[in-house]
């Protein structure tokens, strides 16, 4: 029986990384050895997402894989962020692991950045749920018991109001038309904390909402 290839799945908490995580899961070719997240400096918390460690360590710990982080200081230049990312998947490599994946749906640009910067270390990205229609991979993850709070939005995009709901039909149906429903545009960045990856759900409830730079964030307590 040949051997399945050993896939890292760069992790971000949320319900894109979540849908491709199921994917790599059942998937009769690759082997998931671990989850791979960025953590700000100073705030100890997702990058972009602003989700606590804690949380993330949960998710971990609730999905029975091991957790691999990277700092990346405050508002991190391109430079600094690549190199680090660069030396992580070094680490990678010497494992003996050659392959990432990623939950990105459809921008074209984040995909072939991500590919170059692979390629420099030999590495090759892996896009589980790549093109699939968001309209329809919105519905499914509800459908599938997937449970997500919403994060942190982009207010130019969609009303503050939305930061801290539910991902749910009635959040989904009270979106603005120009809006993504899986958020692929940067309209919302969501955390996962139920759903069938998941052996126990991750016990939290949510904090205040709270308004930095430029984004609003709730901040997501473990309870």
């Amino acid at each position: 029986m040949q051997s399945k290839t050993p896939i890292v799945m760069c992790w971000s908490g949320g319900k894109d990384s979540s849908l491709a995580l199921e994917a790599l899961l059942q998937s009769p070719e690759y082997e998931v050895t671990e989850l791979f997240t960025t953590i700000t400096e100073g705030y100890d918390r997702i990058s972009m997402h602003g989700v606590r460690r804690e949380l993330l360590e949960a998710q971990a710990k609730s999905i029975g894989l091991p957790l691999t982080t990277v700092l990346i200081p405050p508002e991190c230049v391109n430079a600094t962020y690549q190199q680090r990312m660069k030396d992580a998947c070094i680490a990678f490599k010497k494992r003996g692991i050659e392959h990432m994946a990623f939950g990105d749906l459809f921008l074209e640009d984040i995909r072939a950045y991500r590919n170059e910067q692979l390629k420099q270390v030999d590495m090759t990205a892996v896009y589980p749920v790549w093109g699939l229609d968001t309209a329809k991979l919105a519905e499914d993850f509800i459908a599938r018991g997937f449970k997500a709070i919403l994060c942190c939005i982009d207010p130019k995009q969609i009303p503050s109001d939305f930061c801290g709901r539910d991902y749910d039909r009635a959040m989904l149906a009270g979106l603005p038309k120009k809006a993504d429903p899986c958020g692929e545009n940067g309209e919302f960045h969501t955390f996962v904390y139920e759903g069938p990856i998941f052996k126990t759900p991750i016990a939290c409830a949510k904090g205040e909402v709270v308004l930095r730079d430029n984004f609003w964030f709730c901040d997501i307590l473990a309870a």
